[in-house]
Order: structure tokens, then sequence, then C-alpha cells
């Protein structure tokens, strides 16, 4: 390539225009970038403030009955066996989460973690049960 006599053609509009559009095209992609990463973390605050809308508060009590899950069942517990150990009763609530619990059928006492626990209900009460005979229904 030959460089041109005159110094005043250097800046004609055929070189500085590519640069021109290069330097805009950038000034583009980064304003992207920067739209992409603003939507991105709204969207990370919105999903975690639905998230945590969501997380059921457990309110325990001393003396409340408890199931303790059983974490060590976590590749093939099986169909039928419980994930849940228990009933546990609570002995002893830490600010920080933790949960002493005391078992009823050995008498152990351990700590655990609140996220472990879900409260303990009684099965159905069979005494006011009635029974109907389909053989011979009142009507």
């Amino acid at each position: 390539m030959k460089y041109p006599d005159e110094p005043d053609s250097l800046c004609t509009l055929s070189i500085i225009e590519p640069i021109v559009q290069e330097v805009f095209e950038l000034d583009c992609q980064n304003k992207l970038e920067e739209d992409f990463l603003d939507n991105l973390e709204i969207e990370d605050k919105e999903t975690k403030v639905f998230h945590y809308a969501r997380i059921s508060k457990k309110n325990f009590t001393v003396g409340q009955k408890v199931l303790l899950h059983h974490s060590k069942l976590k590749f093939f517990p099986g169909k039928l066996r419980s994930r849940w150990l228990g009933p546990h009763v609570i002995t002893k609530i830490f600010a920080n989460g933790a949960v002493e619990i005391q078992s009823l059928k050995t008498n152990n006492t351990f700590k655990v973690n609140d996220h472990q626990l879900k409260e303990y209900r009684k099965g159905f009460q069979t005494e006011h049960v009635e029974i109907m005979d389909l053989e011979n229904p009142i009507l």
C-alpha cells in the first residue's frame, strides 16, 4: 500500500469510519452486557423473595413431640421404609436453630438442627368408629 503524500488525506472518512463503527459496536455490546447483568441480579432477588416466602416457619416448644429425619437413607430407602425416626421429645431450644431432643425409646439426648424435625401427629383414634353392616343396611 502506498502512503499518500499529503498528511490531510490520512484522515479521510474511509479510514475513520470502520474505527468509529467498531467503537460504537463495542459500546453497544458493553451496554447490553450491563443490562443483562442488571436483569439477572433483579431476577435473582425476585427468586429469593419467592423462595423465602414459601418456607414454612417451624415453631417448636419444649416438651413437644417431634420426628427426626433419618438422613442415612438417602440412596435406596425402600418403598415402605419411613424416613422419619421417633417420636422424640424436645428438651431445650437454642437461639441459633439447634434443638436438643430426647428419644422416648432409649432416653438418649442429642442436638439436631430444627430443619431435620417435623411435628409428631398421632394416628387416628379408633374409639369413636361406627361399624356398619353392609348386608343389612339401616335406612
